[in-house]
């Protein structure tokens, strides 16, 4: 049933304009290929926070991509269920703060068993600190990469 108002507005090619703001997507910056995680754990080390260890690497030269993040729930964390899950908890917090992710950088996100029964603003809390963390760390690394040498004395 439409309503004159709905009637008016279809008739004259109206569009319907959102006051709702587009919806982030993970879809592009999500880590793959098994190659790319193990080159990523091979180029970084391993840190810890209170519910996941994380890893944060400088993305290879040869990638264009903008900044990626993986997820890894091992099988010691629970049945299948659980830890899709888990990753499902994980994916929603990082759709919401995608644009917190460092940039030029892969990190990998490994949640431990207290995720499943930790409040979800509790967990998107953990992750907001997280990433702003690796993205502290990740402008350091870039500082450093970028500096120029010191300069040798002459002799």
């Amino acid at each position: 049933m439409n309503t004159p108002a709905n009637s008016a507005s279809l008739q004259a090619g109206a569009q319907h304009v959102s006051a709702e703001p587009a919806k982030q997507t993970l879809a592009g910056a999500r880590l793959r290929k098994h190659a790319d995680y193990q080159a990523a754990y091979a180029a970084s080390r391993k840190r810890q926070s209170s519910s996941m260890s994380w890893f944060l690497a400088p993305q290879p030269e040869t990638t264009t991509a903008g900044p990626r993040v993986g997820l890894t729930v091992g099988k010691v964390i629970g049945r299948s269920h659980e830890r899709n899950r888990i990753k499902r908890r994980m994916r929603e917090v990082l759709r919401r703060h995608v644009d917190l992710l460092p940039a030029h950088s892969d990190l990998i996100l490994h949640p431990r068993r207290v995720v499943l029964d930790i409040e979800f603003t509790k967990l998107e809390a953990e992750i907001v600190r997280i990433l702003t963390q690796a993205n502290t760390e990740a402008a350091r690394a870039a500082r450093i990469s970028i500096a120029p040498p010191a300069p040798q004395p002459a002799s």
